[in-house]
């Protein structure tokens, strides 16, 4: 950056040069700190690993209920929607960090199964969810 001599003019539109010398940013020792702006309700790791292995947990036990591809498509359907609304609920009015939990693995375990589905889908020419 160049450095402003005393004779240049100032140009149109600029403030003058301060005789103090330039405003100082912050980043070094005796100059006023810069506001810190941090999240009021941070989410941490254990509450997040909580609804993660809940929902995996939720996902696992729906799963076991189905007999084939089909049955097992529309429970992870259900277990995925049911997780999201307990998700919702949780990051309005709960620990948030556990909502993010439940909402990846509930995401992660809906994306499985419709991988599932669409594989039978390519290799049958059959939509196995009607």
């Amino acid at each position: 950056m160049t450095e402003r001599h005393e004779s240049w003019p100032t140009p149109p539109g600029h403030p003058a040069a301060s005789p103090v010398g330039p405003v100082p940013s912050g980043l070094f020792p005796g100059q006023p700190p810069r506001p810190v702006y941090r999240e009021p309700h941070p989410v941490r790791v254990a509450p997040l690993f909580a609804g993660l292995g809940a929902s995996v947990l939720w996902l696992a036990l729906f799963g076991g209920l189905a007999r084939d591809l089909t049955a097992y498509a529309w429970w992870t359907i259900v277990a995925a929607v049911s997780a999201w609304l307990a998700a919702l609920v949780l990051a309005l009015l709960g620990d948030r960090g556990v909502a993010v939990g439940i909402a990846l693995a509930g995401g992660l375990g809906l994306s499985l199964a419709m991988t599932f589905v669409a594989g039978r889908w390519i290799t049958t020419y059959d939509w196995p969810l009607w």
